[in-house]
C-alpha cells in the first residue's frame, strides 16, 4: 500500500521506498518490544509500593475507628463505676442532732469522766435515724493530740436504740449486741481524757447511722472500724466537749 507522498507502507511499517529485509524487520520488532516494555506499566514492581502504601492506610483506618468505639465506651463504664457509689455518699452528707447530758456541745468535760476522776463514759443520745439504718457506731477521739487519739469506739448498736446510757461502758451496760473497740490506751471500752497539763483539747464524739451491721468482733482497732464504715455511712453527727488539766 502506497500513503499520500506514494511511498510503500508495508504492514512492518514505514521504511521508506524499498521493502524490508529479513535482518532489518527482525531489529525492527526487537526496537518495538524493547520501546513497549518500557512504556508499560510494570505490574510487578510498581503495584507493589502500593499496595504496601494502601496496607498502613487501611490499619490505621480501622485503629481509629476502634478507638471511636471503644473509648467512649470505657468513659461510660468509668463514670458509671464512680457514680454506683455516689447514692449512699450523698446521703452521708446528712446529719444526726447528738447531744448529751453530762456535758454541752462546746461545753467543758465534767472531770466525773476523765482519767482525774471516775472516768465513765458520758451519756449520749441521738434521735430517729435515716431510713436504711442498720446499726449506729460511736468514735470519740482527740485531734489536739500530737497524734490522733481514739478514746473510744462503740459499734453495731442496734437501730432501734437512741442512746448510751452514762457509765454504760464501764458497767457492762452496752446495748445488745454492740461491741467496744480497743483504744489507743490499748484498752478495751472507754479512756476518757487525759492531756498533758497546759493547754485544753477538744474531744469529739461522732456518731455515724450505717446502712450495714459490721462484720466486727469486740476489740477491733480504729483502722479496721473505719475500713469497715466507709461507704456505709447514711448520716452522722457530732458533739465536742473541752477539757484541760491544770499545770502542777
Amino acid at each position: 500500500m502506497t500513503n499520500k507522498n506514494g511511498r510503500v507502507c508495508h504492514a512492518q511499517g514505514f521504511v521508506g521506498a524499498k521493502p524490508m529485509g529479513a535482518g532489518a524487520r527482525d531489529e525492527f520488532w526487537r526496537l518495538r518490544s524493547a520501546v513497549n516494555l518500557f512504556s508499560m506499566p510494570d505490574t510487578g514492581g510498581a503495584m507493589k509500593p502500593q499496595m504496601r502504601k494502601i496496607k498502613p492506610e487501611r490499619r490505621a483506618r480501622r485503629i481509629t475507628a476502634f478507638a471511636l468505639i471503644f473509648l467512649p465506651c470505657l468513659l461510660v463504664f468509668l463514670i458509671f463505676w464512680q457514680l454506683r457509689w455516689v447514692p449512699v455518699q450523698s446521703q452521708a452528707r446528712s446529719s444526726l442532732q447528738v447531744s448529751s447530758v453530762s456535758f454541752s456541745d462546746g461545753g467543758t468535760i465534767p472531770s466525773r469522766y476523765t482519767c482525774d476522776g471516775e472516768d465513765v463514759s458520758p451519756a449520749l443520745h441521738w434521735p430517729h435515724p435515716p431510713a436504711g439504718t442498720k446499726s449506729f457506731a460511736v468514735v470519740m477521739n482527740d485531734p489536739d493530740a500530737p497524734v490522733e487519739f481514739t478514746h473510744w469506739m462503740v459499734y453495731n448498736i442496734p437501730p432501734g436504740v437512741w442512746g448510751l446510757a452514762e457509765g454504760a461502758s464501764a458497767r457492762g451496760a452496752m446495748p445488745q449486741s454492740s461491741a467496744e473497740g480497743t483504744n489507743d490506751f490499748r484498752r478495751l471500752g472507754y479512756g476518757g481524757p487525759c492531756p498533758p497539763p497546759g493547754k485544753p483539747h477538744h474531744y469529739v464524739i461522732r456518731l455515724y447511722a450505717l446502712d450495714i451491721r459490721l462484720d466486727l468482733l469486740p476489740g477491733a482497732t480504729r483502722k479496721q472500724l473505719d475500713a469497715a464504715i466507709e461507704r456505709h455511712i447514711l448520716a452522722e453527727g457530732q458533739i465536742v466537749g473541752i477539757y484541760r488539766r491544770a499545770s502542777d
